[in-house]
C-alpha cells in the first residue's frame, strides 16, 4: 500500500530539518559573556595599563628562563674545549646574543676564569651594585649553588647577574644580562594596545578621519583609535573603468605635477605634491569617472588544562610554565593527530620575522620585502617575529618556545616598516605576493577600520585560488568593524584570556568568527629573544596555524571548508552559538583535526555528505 504524498513530503521536510540541525554548532562550556557596556576613556586605559605590566613581568620571566637554560648549554659545551675555542664560541655566542653582555668562564678547580666583556657603563654607584652582584655570584658557584640577582640599572638599561655550577662544582658560568627588551615590549604594547594615538599625525603626512564619514578627526587619546582611520594625505586610490593609456596617463601626471603612479593589478596609487585627498577625488571625479576611489589608508599592528595521558609534552623550556595558551586549545593531543606538513605554507604578512633566530631555524621560507624589494624581510619591530613563532616556533628543540605546527613553514612578507605601520598598497601587495608564491594560508595581525576597496580586491584575488585568509580584529574594545577582518572572506579572530573570557582589549562584533588565547603569549623575539605581548595579533596566528595543520591533515579540503570546520569545531563561549563577543567559540585544535580526519567527523562538516544522506532518505520514503 502506497503512503500518501504529503507524508513522503513530510519525511523528507523532517530529513531536510534532521539535516540542517547537524548544521549547527553545538554549546561545550558554556562561560558568561562580558557586559555590553564598553568602558570608559579611564577605564579601558587603566585595564590595558594593567595587562601591558602584566607583559613586562611576564617578559622578564622569560629572560630569566631562557638565560638559565643559556647558562646550562653554555657548561655543556665548553666542558671539553680548550681556552681557545671557548674564545670562539664565547666570541659568536656573544655576536647573535647581543643581551648576554659579559661572560666569566670559571674552572673553579684551577681558581682561574675567562673573562669577556661588553658591557656598557653606569655610574660609580651602578658600577658597584654590579660589583657587589658579580662578587656574590662567584661566592654562590663556589659552593656549587646557583645565583640570580634582581634587577638593576646600568647606564640607560636595566641588567642582572646569573652564576651557574657545573654538576660536579669543578666550572662554573657567571653571565650579565641586559633586559633591554622589557623597554622594547612596553614601548611596543602602548602601540599594539593602542594606548596612545597612533600613529602620530605629522610624521607620515597622514590625516585621520572617521571611518564611515571620512570627516576628519583629531586623535588625542589612545581611546580614539577605536573611531580613527588614517590615511596618507596627498594619496588617492583609484580603480578606472577601463586601464588609461599612455596618453592618459601623461595628462594626469601633468595635472597632478608628479611622476608618482604606482599599479598593482588593476588598481593605481597616484599622490601629488600640490593636492590633498579632497581636491584628487574631485579631479578624478570630474575628470576620469573612475569605478572607485578611496584614500590610501595606512595599516597598523593589531597584536591551565589538566595534563592527559595522550598528551604530548615537548621538552621547550618555556613550554610548561609559560605556554599555557597551547593546551588551552588542545594544541597537544592534536598533535597525536598531525604535527604539520612542510609543503603547507602559512604566510605572515606582517613587519618581517627575525631570519636568524635560533627557534625559527628550518622553518623560514625566502619571503619577500615590500617595503624594500632590495633587502631581506627582516622584522625591525618585533611584531611578526612573535607572531612567526606562534605559528611555527621549534618544537621539541630544549629551546624557548614551541610553536603551534612542527613543519609547516613560514613565509614572511613584509607591508610595515619600522614604525609597525603600512600603506594599503603595500598590504595589498604583500597578500598578492604570498597567494602567488605558494601559501595556502595567510595570517594578517594587522588592521584599519576603513573598508578599503582596493585591499578588498586583494583579498579577493588570494580567496579565489582557495588560500584561508585569518585576520585580527583590533584592541580597541569596539564593536566597530575592521578590516580586513570584517571582509567576508577572510576568517576574524577576537582574543580571549587564560580564564576564557573575552580579553578587555578584544574588538568584537558579529562578523566575529573565534577567538583564541591573546593574553601575555609567550614566543619569539628579535635577537633571540622571547616575550609575552598581549593582543589580538597574538591570537590569530593560532587559528593561522590550525589552518595550516588541518590543511597538512586534509589537503583535500576547499579554503571555505577549512572555515566552516574551525567554526563548528570549537568550545562554544558566551551565549549558546554564535554571538559578537566570541563568534562561534574558542578554537579547539584536537576536536576540528579529529574531525578534518575523518575519524569522527560529524555530518555538518561535510555538506555533500549530508546532501547525500538527505537524497537516501528521499529515495527510501518516496517512491
Amino acid at each position: 500500500m502506497s503512503r500518501p504524498k504529503w507524508v513522503n513530503w513530510a519525511i523528507a521536510a523532517g530529513a531536510g530539518a534532521l539535516a540542517l540541525t547537524l548544521l549547527l554548532p553545538t554549546s561545550n562550556r558554556p562561560v558568561p559573556a562580558p557586559s555590553a557596556m564598553p568602558d570608559s576613556p579611564h577605564e579601558e586605559h587603566a585595564s590595558k595599563q594593567r595587562l601591558k605590566v602584566q607583559d613586562v613581568k611576564s617578559t622578564d620571566m622569560l629572560t630569566r628562563a631562557d638565560a638559565k637554560q643559556h647558562l646550562r648549554i653554555m657548561l655543556e659545551k665548553t666542558s671539553k674545549m680548550n681556552d681557545v675555542q671557548i674564545s670562539q664560541y664565547v666570541k659568536e655566542l656573544q655576536q647573535t646574543h647581543d643581551h648576554i653582555r659579559s661572560i666569566d668562564v670559571i674552572n673553579t678547580k684551577e681558581s682561574r676564569s675567562r673573562h669577556f666583556d661588553k658591557t656598557a657603563k653606569g655610574s660609580k654607584l651602578e658600577q658597584q651594585k654590579l660589583e657587589h652582584s658579580l662578587a656574590l655570584a662567584k661566592k654562590a658557584v663556589n659552593k656549587r649553588q646557583s645565583f640570580e640577582s634582581s634587577s638593576f640599572p646600568l647606564g640607560k638599561e636595566k641588567f642582572f647577574v646569573m652564576g651557574q655550577p657545573s654538576k660536579d662544582g669543578e666550572r662554573a658560568v657567571i653571565a650579565l644580562f641586559s633586559q633591554n627588551v622589557l623597554n622594547a615590549v612596553e614601548q611596543h604594547q602602548r602601540k599594539n594596545l593602542r594606548m596612545i594615538p597612533y600613529p602620530r599625525e605629522g610624521k607620515f603626512k597622514i590625516e585621520s578621519v572617521h571611518p564611515d564619514t571620512l570627516k576628519e578627526i583629531t586623535v588625542k587619546t589612545g581611546h580614539d583609535n577605536a573611531n580613527a582611520s588614517h590615511f596618507y594625505e596627498n594619496e588617492i586610490v583609484i580603480r578606472f573603468r577601463q586601464d588609461p593609456g599612455e596618453r592618459d596617463m601623461r595628462i594626469i601626471k601633468s595635472d597632478l605635477r608628479t611622476q608618482s603612479a604606482r599599479k598593482l593589478g588593476y588598481t593605481y596609487v597616484f599622490r601629488s605634491e600640490h593636492m590633498n585627498y579632497e581636491q584628487l577625488h574631485a579631479y578624478f571625479e570630474r575628470k576620469w569617472n573612475p569605478l572607485y576611489m578611496e584614500p590610501h589608508y595606512l595599516y597598523l599592528t593589531n597584536e591551565t588544562v589538566p595534563e592527559q595521558k595522550d598528551v604530548t609534552v615537548p621538552n621547550d623550556i618555556l613550554f610548561s610554565d609559560y605556554q599555557w595558551n597551547l593546551p588551552a586549545i588542545e594544541t597537544n593531543r592534536g598533535w597525536n593527530i598531525t604535527k604539520g606538513n612542510k609543503d603547507v605554507i602559512v604566510a605572515v604578512v606582517d613587519t618581517g620575522v627575525d631570519l636568524t633566530h635560533p627557534d625559527l631555524k628550518g622553518k623560514l621560507l625566502d619571503g619577500y620585502n615590500v617595503v624594500d624589494p632590495a633587502s631581506k624581510p627582516l622584522d625591525d619591530v618585533g611584531h611578526g617575529t612573535h607572531v612567526a613563532g606562534i605559528i611555527g616556533a621549534v618544537v621539541n628543540n630544549n629551546e624557548g618556545v614551541a610553536g603551534m605546527s612542527w613543519y609547516n613553514k613560514v613565509l614572511p612578507v613584509k607591508v610595515l616598516d619600522n614604525s609597525g605601520s603600512g600603506t594599503t598598497y603595500a598590504v595589498a601587495e604583500g597578500i598578492i605576493w604570498a597567494a602567488d608564491h605558494g601559501a595556502k594560508v595567510i595570517n594578517m595581525s594587522l588592521g584599519n577600520y576603513a573598508d578599503a576597496q582596493f585591499l578588498h580586491d586583494a583579498i579577493k584575488y588570494a580567496f579565489d585560488r582557495d588560500i584561508v585568509l585569518i585576520a585580527a580584529t583590533g584592541n580597541d574594545n569596539t564593536e566597530r568593524p575592521g578590516y580586513p577582518a570584517a571582509y567576508p572572506e577572510v576568517f576574524a579572530v577576537s582574543a580571549t584570556d587564560p580564564d576564557m573570557n573575552k580579553a578587555s582589549y578584544s574588538n568584537y562584533g558579529d562578523y566575529v568568527d573565534v577567538t583564541a588565547p591573546g593574553s601575555s603569549i609567550a614566543s619569539t623575539y628579535p635577537k633571540n629573544q622571547y616575550v609575552a605581548l598581549s593582543g589580538t595579533s597574538m591570537a590569530s596566528p593560532h587559528v593561522a596555524a590550525l589552518a595550516g595543520l588541518i590543511r597538512s591533515l586534509n589537503p583535500d579540503l576547499t579554503n571555505t571548508e577549512v572555515m566552516d570546520l574551525m567554526r563548528q569545531s570549537v568550545i562554544d563561549l558566551g551565549d549558546p552559538g554564535h554571538d559578537k563577543y566570541y563568534g562561534y567559540g574558542q578554537i579547539d585544535v584536537f576536536k576540528a583535526l579529529e574531525a578534518a580526519s575523518g575519524n569522527s567527523a560529524p555530518l555538518q562538516f561535510w555538506p555533500q555528505h549530508v546532501r547525500q544522506q538527505m537524497d537516501n532518505a528521499m529515495k527510501k520514503y518516496i517512491k
